[in-house]
């Protein structure tokens, strides 16, 4: 049987990079230790985990159901994951695209604001 929290730090490290994970480990309180342990579980040891489709196409549906559902709040974090999951700000713009037709065009430009600012930030001109 799997060890779905093992396997989701694992791939929540290489995806985040260490020193987010241990900022959000060291962040962590008696209160959110739950919700901390589902989605490491959850998201990042069921789903990230998976190897039927690769990390950058993962990372693009996350950016994606992220702008489309208006969540924006984790959409530089998972631009920031682009560095490790190979997708190219080409991809990004392709994926918010394709937000703006099929979830709305705010939604999409208040992505792409963020991914943008974020890009800069990381030090890349998209």
């Amino acid at each position: 049987m799997p060890d779905r929290y093992a396997d989701g730090m694992k791939i929540r490290r290489r995806v985040l990079g260490d020193a987010h994970v241990d900022a959000a480990e060291a962040n962590k309180s008696a209160f959110d230790e739950a919700f901390q342990t589902l989605i490491t579980e959850g998201a990042w040891g069921s789903v990230w985990a998976r190897d039927t489709i690769s990390l950058r196409e993962r990372s693009m549906l996350t950016i994606a159901l992220l702008a489309a559902c208006g969540n924006f709040d984790e959409i530089a974090m998972h631009v920031r994951a682009t560095a490790n999951t190979g997708a190219s700000p080409d991809d990004v713009i392709e994926t918010l695209l394709h937000v703006a037709v099929y979830a709305g065009v705010p939604r999409a430009n208040h992505a792409i604001r963020i991914a943008r600012e974020t890009y800069r930030e990381m030090g890349i001109e998209p």
